[in-house]
């Protein structure tokens, strides 16, 4: 008797069991189909405002390139010099608008903006005063709310790599500039592919900050509009 009691208990655990793992799956696939829906919508919503040479806006309030790897002899990376040397070929096409240079210069040694901005100084004729410096691009969502909040960007043309666009655009769109997308792509570059998977997640993970989370920067700070400001006065 006491056998088939346990083996009846027995049966009974298993079919719980049973029912917890077809609950975890079907929550599981409906949290993933979610996700997908929401970097779907960022890329679609993104692509839309990437533009080519011959639709470039002709004036902007600022032409904002966002950082990238710095090598260890201060000299851009592949990715940095192929965003920057785009940028001047926007300028060189005609279009007005000042330079914002994001990056990251949160450490002693490591200066992405100053790179930044000795390339463009040397490949440019461009005037110093025209040049703003973004020291706390630490992110892709930093570095747009930062346009927006501390260099008061109403319109912009964004320049980064094809893959990386669809989400700085989006976020330009939610947190109110608006802006168009050049893509920098002038090479292959090492690292792509992993690049291009782990934007995945930074498209959920931006998606969740722009709508929901809603942080602050790291660091924000008084306002230095590039339409009324000396680029000067961010070298820091």
């Amino acid at each position: 008797m006491v056998r088939g009691v346990n083996y009846m208990e027995g049966k009974k655990y298993i079919k719980v069991l049973k029912k917890m793992m077809v609950t975890f799956i079907c929550i599981l696939v409906i949290i993933l189909c979610g996700a997908l829906v929401i970097i779907n919508n960022v890329q679609a919503k993104g692509e839309k405002r990437i533009v080519t040479k011959d639709t470039l806006p002709e004036k902007v309030d600022a032409i904002i390139v966002l950082g990238a790897g710095v090598r260890e002899d201060g000299t851009p990376s592949d990715i940095l010099t192929d965003r920057l040397s785009t940028s001047l070929d926007i300028l060189n096409m005609g279009v007005e608008g000042k330079l914002l240079l994001s990056g990251d210069h949160g450490r002693e040694g490591y200066n992405e903006v100053g790179t930044m901005k000795d390339y463009i100084l040397k490949n440019s004729n461009i005037k110093e005063k025209d040049i703003f410096l973004d020291h706390a691009g630490f992110s892709t969502y930093d570095s747009i709310y930062r346009a927006k909040d501390i260099f008061k960007v109403e319109s912009a043309i964004i320049v980064t790599n094809e893959y990386h666009l669809p989400r700085a655009l989006y976020l330009a769109e939610k947190l109110g500039i608006d802006a168009y997308g050049y893509t920098s792509d002038k090479r292959e570059y090492y690292y792509m592919d992993a690049y291009k998977k782990r934007e995945k997640i930074a498209q959920l993970k931006d998606f969740l900050f722009v709508n929901v989370l809603k942080p602050e920067p790291k660091f924000l700070g008084d306002s230095i509009p590039v339409n009324t400001s000396d680029g000067r006065d961010t070298e820091g």
